[in-house]
């Protein structure tokens, strides 16, 4: 009998370990997956003072424009900084998140604007920028992607049974997605047929 009980315990104690292990590999998977978001919004963030760079010199009296995308990146980066401290802070890829939204707005402003100056608009840094900047996005979508679909399996087996009952005596909290809301994206498509 104290062998069956024995065995038991052993077949228990390697089963839960088998647990902790498997979270321990999906939480380090949605921190390498944050790692390569922090690279692309890096590039990103350093793109940006190159940008407002060439618009200042077409722009001067949009100075307000340049100052707010200039302070919406520099929040980006306080917020990614803060975020790659700690991917699994849910408050910092929160704040992300929200300085992220603030940023995409100023660009979408600024971009706007330079529609109105052609000799901006046919600028080749400009051009340049912009399709640096465009590429980069494209590559900040997909490590998005990679990073939510990983914190989603995290979350997932964090949250089943019996995984729970070792994910939260061993500390293992729940992960934040970062999404990256485009306003512009949400807005109804407008048809004129007149």
């Amino acid at each position: 009998m104290e062998w069956i009980v024995l065995g038991a315990i052993a077949l228990l104690a390697v089963f839960a370990v088998s647990i902790y292990n498997r979270l321990v590999t999906a939480r380090n998977r949605y921190k390498n997956a944050f790692a390569q978001i922090d690279v692309q919004l890096t590039r990103r963030y350093d793109l940006i003072p190159n940008l407002v760079e060439v618009a200042k010199r077409y722009m001067a009296h949009e100075k307000d424009t340049l100052e707010a995308v200039i302070q919406a990146r520099n929040a980006a980066v306080s917020g990614l900084k803060q975020a790659s401290d700690n991917p699994g802070d849910p408050q910092a890829v929160s704040q992300l998140n929200q300085a992220e939204q603030g940023l995409s707005g100023a660009l979408g402003r600024l971009f706007a604007l330079s529609e109105s100056y052609p000799d901006l608009k046919a600028n080749q840094n400009m051009m340049q920028l912009t399709e640096e900047i465009t590429t980069t996005e494209n590559k900040i979508a997909f490590a998005r992607q990679a990073y939510n679909d990983a914190v989603m399996n995290y979350n997932i087996l964090r949250e089943s049974v019996p995984n729970n009952f070792i994910a939260g005596p061993f500390g293992f909290g729940p992960a934040e997605m970062l999404d990256i809301e485009d306003p512009v994206k949400r807005e109804a498509v407008k048809v004129d047929f007149g």
